[in-house]
C-alpha cells in the first residue's frame, strides 16, 4: 500500500488501514521515513519510499515477491492499494506487476485493475474509507473519530522530554506551520505569533512549540521566542507528548490531525480552508474561522480560556538525569 505524503493524510487514512488489518489483511505500506515513526504503535511494515521511480518499482517488485511467496503463489484480483491521486504512483504499481486499486484521476484509470471515482464533497477521511468500502465490497459508514496507538517507548521518551523542561501534565501546545497551501494561498494563521506572545500567555498556562528541522525551527526562534521551544522531536513522540497536553491551538497541518487522533482537545484554526473536506476527526475538535475567513484573536483566546478552565497545573520538577537540549 502506498501512502500520501502528508502527516494529515496518513492520520485520516489510519481508520481504513485498521479496518483492513482487522478483516485480516497483512499490511505493507510504503511512504515517507516519518511514516514508521508515526505509525510505529500500529506494528505494521512501513518501508521508506526511495527518492527515484526505478528504487520505488524496485521495492515493489521485492514486496510482491516476498508477499506471493509467503502466501504459497498469487492469490486474489487485487495485491495494491494506491491512496495517492497521482500518474507516477499508479504507473509505479503497474511496472512492478501489482494489480493495484486506486482513484480514477488525472488519467490514470488504464494503469490501475480497479479505478473507482473519487467522489467530491467527502472528507478526506471518508475518501480513503471508501477505498477500504471498494477493497472489502462492504460499505459501512465511517467512524466519527481517529485512534492512534503509540508505543512504550515513545511514551517514556515523552515523560522524559517533559520532566528534563519541569514540565507536568497539563499544557498548551501551539503548532503556528503547516505545509502546503489551499489553492493556492497559504494555511499559516497571520495573528499566531502575536496571539502567542501577547494574549496566550495571560491564561497562565505553559505554552510550547515543537517545530520541524530547518526553516520552521527558525521561525520559531524568530517569533515564537516566548514559548518553550522543543525541536527535533520526532512524530511518535509528539503525539505521546500530546496525550498529556489540556489543548492544542494549531493551523490547517499535520500536528492538528495528531492531537485529534489521541484526544487532546483541539482549537483548529482555519482561514482559506474548507473544514468540511479537512477538519480535523475528532470528538474534541472545535474549528475556528475557515471558508476564506481568518478568526479574530479574541475569538481564538475566549475559546481556548472555555476549554482550559479550571486553572493551570503546577510545574514539575525537572528530572537532571535526562538532559534534553533545547
Amino acid at each position: 500500500m502506498r501512502l500520501r505524503n502528508w502527516v494529515g493524510d496518513v492520520v485520516l487514512a489510519l481508520p481504513m488501514l485498521q479496518r483492513l488489518a482487522a478483516a485480516g489483511f497483512e499490511l505493507q505500506l510504503v511512504g515517507k521515513g516519518w511514516a514508521r515513526d508515526l505509525l510505529a504503535g500500529e506494528g505494521w511494515p512501513v518501508h521508506a519510499l526511495p527518492r527515484t521511480t526505478r528504487e520505488r518499482v524496485a521495492l515493489l517488485r521485492r514486496l510482491r515477491a516476498e508477499a506471493r511467496g509467503s502466501r504459497g503463489g498469487d492469490r486474489g484480483p487485487i495485491d495494491a492499494l494506491c491512496l495517492p491521486d497521482s500518474f507516477s504512483s499508479a504507473l509505479e504499481f503497474r511496472l512492478a506487476g501489482l494489480r493495484a486499486l486506486g482513484h480514477a484521476w488525472e488519467g490514470r484509470g488504464w494503469l490501475l485493475t480497479r479505478a473507482v471515482p473519487r467522489r467530491r464533497g467527502l472528507h478526506e477521511g471518508e475518501v480513503y474509507w471508501r477505498l477500504g468500502d471498494a477493497l472489502l465490497g462492504q460499505v459501512l459508514p465511517p467512524p466519527g473519530l481517529v485512534h492512534l496507538r503509540t508505543t512504550a517507548a515513545q511514551q517514556q521518551a515523552a515523560r522524559e522530554l517533559l520532566a528534563a523542561h519541569g514540565i507536568a501534565p497539563g499544557f498548551v501546545v501551539v503548532c503556528p506551520f503547516s505545509g502546503g497551501t489551499w489553492n493556492g494561498q497559504e494555511k499559516n494563521w497571520p495573528g499566531f505569533a502575536d496571539f502567542v506572545a501577547g494574549a496566550l500567555p495571560g491564561l497562565g498556562w505553559p505554552v510550547l512549540v515543537l517545530p520541524g528541522p530547518g526553516a520552521e525551527e527558525a521561525v520559531a526562534r524568530e517569533r515564537f521566542a516566548s514559548a518553550l521551544l522543543l525541536p527535533g522531536v520526532g512524530l511518535g513522540v509528539y503525539a505521546a507528548l500530546l496525550r498529556d497536553a489540556a489543548l492544542m491551538i494549531s493551523n490547517d497541518t499535520g500536528p492538528g490531525h495528531l492531537a485529534a487522533a489521541v484526544g487532546t482537545p483541539l482549537l483548529s484554526v482555519l482561514g482559506p480552508s474548507d473544514p468540511t473536506l479537512w477538519r480535523p476527526w475528532g470528538e474534541r475538535v472545535q474549528v475556528l474561522g475557515g471558508h476564506g475567513r481568518w478568526p479574530a484573536a479574541d475569538e481564538v483566546l475566549q475559546a481556548a480560556a472555555a476549554l482550559l478552565a479550571p486553572a493551570p497545573p503546577a510545574a514539575a520538577p525537572p528530572t537532571p538525569a535526562q538532559p534534553m537540549p533545547r
